[in-house]
């Protein structure tokens, strides 16, 4: 896939993001770069039969921990540190929507 001005203007609004033409022009830049690397890593002789590596360490193994049962912090001790709370539920200030 070609990138373009118009391609990334119109992902872009798909979206929901309003780009100048300055940032359109960086984005297409920066993907121009990621073209010729990705271009630069298929011309690698024998690419193809490199294996994929599933970890950055070879000798990588992890073994899960036993779920143990701890004691956990009172809900009365949690809601002490709290500025307002109703009942169980801590009180947060509205973000989106105004008042």
């Amino acid at each position: 896939m070609k990138f373009t001005e118009e391609l990334i203007d119109d992902l872009a609004a798909k979206l929901l993001i309003g780009l100048t033409k300055e940032e359109n022009k960086l984005i297409l830049s920066e993907f121009n770069i990621i073209d010729e690397t990705m271009e630069l890593i298929t011309k690698i002789p024998n690419i193809k039969e490199v294996e994929p590596m599933t970890h950055t360490l070879d000798d990588f193994s992890y073994t899960p921990r036993e779920d143990e049962i701890e004691e956990s912090i009172s809900i009365e001790d949690i809601l002490a540190n709290c500025d307002a709370y109703e009942g169980r539920e801590v009180k947060v200030p509205k973000v989106v929507g105004g008042e």
